[in-house]
């Protein structure tokens, strides 16, 4: 009993160290995010997407590169712009970029992995776009794209935020407490979906971390040719992802741990790739589109990550990138607490982190529905008994208006513990 005592306490321990490296890379990551999200009208993103053709998917790109990077926020705006018109390529584009070409998750891959992942992500996810949009007709026609349409047209709605009512110039942006305000309640937004998923990955990372390199070595294959262990890696890591439930940033702490274990460079980058594969996505995927939809690009997904890991892998090597030598040890990827750059960061990183969530409780409240916090000045709102209420999305207030009693009751929590994962994580952008 005391040796397990002690395994899962080194565990929280790395876990900590490990949030720690990166606290700074993710509250700066969150925060420019969350800058792009609140200034950038999604009106304007949704008019753009319309068609097929490379316009559309290099604005969708553009688009999602520029927005946050929650899987589960990211296939919710793609199913909004997919009902509005924008075409299933788009839409995965958006996807892709939202989720592999954000700053945060640049910022943190560098701070744990080194600029080498951070670079391979990024030119990955571009060539992942471009696989799919090439592979798409081969798994999904016209007729079941347009089937997939009306049945997420047919679908709950979910969270569509009221949009911002204030048209400012990005000077005039800097110096309003209403513009900022509308960045503190994307930041807050953001964390809020994603705090689960980054601690999981940091718990997860610390706990993986005690199994020691016997349990990697026998996990993946090292005495081969390096094609069949960039193959094997290539499936095995995507897999890894999918069962282990973690997407977005908190999958970043897991491949540190995985390419310090011995994983090829081709099987961390296909596991990093492989967050919108994910079961509890998949699920989503099935209720937005139908089965048979979800299941093809499901697939297609699974088959670019697998290629743009082995196009990466192969690149790299012909240009010499990838990081050669020993691999770090446990004490390098988890690091320790020490007066020097990274104690300032932090500071500066909690100082930020605490002035954005305070300007969401100075001008924020809470959405009776969901739980959200909303700036009072421009939310939705409704009147019972008296009181006056206050909502994200029109979504919401039909919901309060229909059961009102129960949640001016306090229903809330009954119903965020009841909701499907669509109405609890998806928190699109606050200016549409």
């Amino acid at each position: 009993m005391a040796d397990v005592i002690s395994v899962i306490g080194d565990g929280l321990r790395d876990a900590f160290l490990m949030a720690w490296e990166v606290w700074w890379a993710l509250v700066l990551g969150f925060a420019i995010s969350a800058i792009v999200q609140a200034w950038v009208p999604r009106h304007r993103i949704e008019a753009a997407l319309a068609g097929d053709g490379l316009p559309p998917i290099a604005k969708a790109t553009g688009f999602g590169a520029a927005s946050s990077s929650c899987s589960y926020a990211a296939i919710a705006i793609a199913k909004s712009l997919f009902q509005k018109g924008a075409s299933a390529a788009s839409a995965l584009a958006f996807q892709f970029a939202s989720t592999n070409l954000v700053w945060e998750l640049g910022l943190v891959l560098w701070v744990l992995l080194g600029w080498q992942f951070t670079l391979a992500e990024y030119v990955g996810g571009l060539i992942m776009i471009g696989l799919m949009w090439g592979l798409l007709r081969l798994f999904v026609s016209p007729r079941l794209e347009e089937e997939a349409r009306r049945h997420a047209q047919e679908a709950d709605s979910g969270h569509q935020h009221q949009a911002a009512s204030t048209e400012l110039s990005w000077r005039e942006r800097l110096t309003s407490t209403a513009a900022w305000s509308d960045v503190a309640h994307n930041f807050r937004g953001d964390w809020q979906m994603l705090w689960k998923e980054i601690g999981i990955g940091f718990l997860l990372a610390g706990s993986v971390a005690q199994l020691g390199d016997d349990f990697f070595n026998g996990l993946f294959i090292k005495d081969a040719p390096p094609v069949v262990t960039a193959i094997e890696n290539v499936i095995v890591g995507p897999i890894i992802a999918v069962l282990s439930f973690v997407c977005s940033v908190g999958n970043i702490p897991l491949a540190a741990v995985l390419w310090s274990g011995g994983i090829s460079f081709a099987g961390v980058m296909a596991f990093i790739f492989a967050d919108l594969i994910v079961l509890p996505i998949i699920a989503i995927y099935r209720k937005y589109y139908g089965w048979a939809f979800a299941m093809r690009i499901t697939a297609l997904m699974f088959v670019t990550m697998v290629l743009a890991a082995l196009a990466i892998d192969g690149l790299f090597s012909l240009l010499g990138l990838i990081p050669s030598g020993g691999r770090p040890s446990r004490s390098d990827i988890f690091g320790s607490i020490q007066v020097d750059y990274k104690l300032f960061l932090n500071l500066l990183g909690l100082a930020v982190f605490a002035s954005l969530f305070w300007l969401t409780m100075r001008r924020g409240v809470t959405d009776p529905v969901c739980g959200m916090r909303v700036d009072r000045a421009k939310a939705l709102t409704a009147q019972h008994d008296g009181r006056t209420y206050y909502f994200c999305s029109q979504h919401c207030r039909d919901r309060f208006e229909a059961n009102s009693d129960d949640h001016a009751g306090g229903g809330a929590s009954r119903l965020r513990s009841s909701s499907t994962p669509e109405t609890t994580w998806s928190y699109p952008t606050s200016a549409e």
